[in-house]
């Protein structure tokens, strides 16, 4: 970028990023089925993110009057635990964004995201998520009316492009004059899904053309994979999502507070810690022995260790609450 007059940047007056000055931020990611109030209150207690966000917040622009639902609203709050909550909003149309956005404000959101990235799109009456990509004429009007409406952090979590990983390019002059405060991108195309590799040489090439702070999201599975990301794309913080719900300290490993490559001892007593206090906390929160099980397979779904390939295997096979105790008993 040298020489080149790179784009005014405008931002709300008096927005303050949320995060602390002079930390790289770990942030928790948004991830649907996943990161409910159960799991987001074990990382707090556990490894205190520097973000958290909430699951998928649908708009609905067909029902003006319910726009978002009850639960979704019951869930914002401006932190939680102590660390800032983001609400992210996934759906379309302007004026019902907008209106969403505020709704949340008002049911206590400090800081709003709008999902650009979802690659399953279709959710609703139109495109949402990563698919409103296939529309940026439509995004020019959203983006800077959502900006005006928010009155804290504005925030959007996207692909690399719906089909070209270049468009990202192509958006940068609005999400910077609209006033976006942070991107977060995940550097693969909306059609991959979660195919191939997150291609971070992308990631790079964004840091180096913006002043706005980039969040790296995809594929961090270890300490080494971050700590390289950090330190090859200039990227302001990481984003963790499937590698975080594998192996909760994750984030402290990037931190150096615990071993980059722990043992397997110390993989087995983690693994069982994690479930049984996940498991006691899924109890509380959602109803019968069957939902509890199916939410707890859904984590064990994003553990691919092969030192314990048989006994996830055999977790993942459990009929019930009874037997899966059992067999986290038995991990060593």
């Amino acid at each position: 970028m040298t020489g080149e007059a790179r784009p005014q940047l405008t931002q709300a007056a008096s927005v303050t990023l949320p995060w602390a000055p002079g930390v790289t931020p770990l942030m928790l990611a948004p991830m649907q089925g996943l990161t409910n109030r159960a799991m987001r209150s074990l990382f707090i207690e556990w490894v205190r993110p520097d973000l958290v966000f909430t699951e998928f917040m649908r708009v609905n622009p067909v029902a003006p009057d319910r726009l978002l639902s009850a639960g979704d609203l019951r869930e914002v709050t401006s932190h939680e635990g102590g660390v800032p909550l983001v609400a992210q909003l996934i759906g379309h149309g302007r004026e019902a964004l907008v209106n969403a956005a505020r709704a949340a404000q008002d049911a206590g959101a400090a800081h709003i995201n709008l999902n650009l990235g979802c690659p399953y799109g279709r959710m609703t009456t139109g495109l949402t998520g990563g698919s409103m990509l296939k529309r940026p004429a439509e995004l020019a009007e959203i983006i800077p009316s959502l900006r005006s409406a928010v009155s804290r952090t504005f925030s959007i979590k996207l692909r690399a492009g719906f089909d070209d990983p270049a468009q990202i390019f192509t958006l940068l002059p609005l999400f910077e004059s609209a006033g976006v405060d942070f991107l977060v991108l995940h550097p693969r195309t909306v059609i991959q899904e979660y195919r191939g590799r997150a291609d971070h040489a992308i990631t790079a090439a964004l840091v180096e053309k913006t002043r706005l702070p980039v969040i790296a999201n995809g594929d961090i599975r270890s300490a080494a994979i971050g700590l390289q990301l950090l330190r090859e794309t200039g990227a302001k913080g990481l984003m963790l999502g499937r590698g975080a719900i594998a192996d909760p300290l994750l984030f402290e490993r990037l931190r150096g507070r615990a071993a980059a490559e722990p043992d397997r001892k110390e993989r087995a007593v983690l693994l069982r810690r994690y479930l049984l206090d996940l498991l006691a906390r899924y109890r509380q929160l959602f109803c019968g022995e069957t939902q509890v099980l199916g939410k707890i397979k859904g984590v064990l779904a994003t553990m691919a260790d092969p030192c314990f390939e048989k006994e996830l295997k055999q977790l993942r096979k459990s009929k019930n609450i009874r037997d899966f105790s059992a067999l986290l008993d038995e991990l060593e």
